[in-house]
């Protein structure tokens, strides 16, 4: 039920809960040391997490008008060099692919999920941010829970915290049937 001890000033510390590993095919359950810390701590989650997110930087580079000018006018020169020196020719089965063979990378855009290296839908003029619902509802949960933490310091926080306790204290009375704050004046059922 959260920390028993008091801070400095005297008010409660909050502990964040243990939550589900973000990373789409990860769902391990940890417990966060920090309030907006959005993965497990697992090394192979974390290398995963940090390839998913080199694969959105490259891809948002990509789509830069001078990047694809930069990448066209050096793959020119590329084979220019290679119509002028003649090499001998490889085994077409133990070469390495080149151009965009070699680009055997994730499909642009990418899901906006971390992990997720699935194409969203593209529906009418609209790109979609998430492959599907469960990915969109996963980043909602944890961009939710952030911004619920981050204002519950302030004096607006604390206040739509009182009316949440207050409405969920009259739902539980409500929920209690007859009991001692029932209303008197009806009669009880048989």
């Amino acid at each position: 039920m959260g920390c028993r001890h008091h801070t400095s000033n005297g008010r409660r510390c909050r502990r964040p809960r243990p939550r589900r590993c973000l990373r789409k095919g990860c769902g391990h359950i940890y417990t966060p040391q920090r309030w907006n810390q959005r993965y497990c701590q697992n090394p192979e989650c974390r290398r995963l997490v940090r390839r998913w997110q080199a694969a959105q930087r490259q891809a948002r580079r990509r789509q830069d008008e001078a990047v694809k000018a930069r990448h066209a006018e050096a793959q020119r020169t590329r084979r220019r060099r290679l119509a002028i020196s003649p090499q001998p020719p490889k085994d077409p089965e133990v070469a390495a692919p080149r151009g965009h063979a070699a680009n055997i990378f994730w499909p642009f855009p990418l899901c906006q999920r971390p992990g997720c290296h699935e194409s969203p839908p593209k529906l009418g003029r609209n790109q979609a941010k998430y492959c599907c619902r469960a990915c969109r509802q996963a980043v909602d949960r944890v961009l939710d829970r952030e911004r619920k933490w981050l204002k519950r310091d302030t004096f607006q926080g604390r206040q739509a915290r009182t009316r949440e306790y207050r409405a969920a204290a009259a739902r539980r009375c409500g929920q209690q049937g007859h009991s001692a704050n029932a209303n008197p004046s009806r009669p009880p059922l048989p």
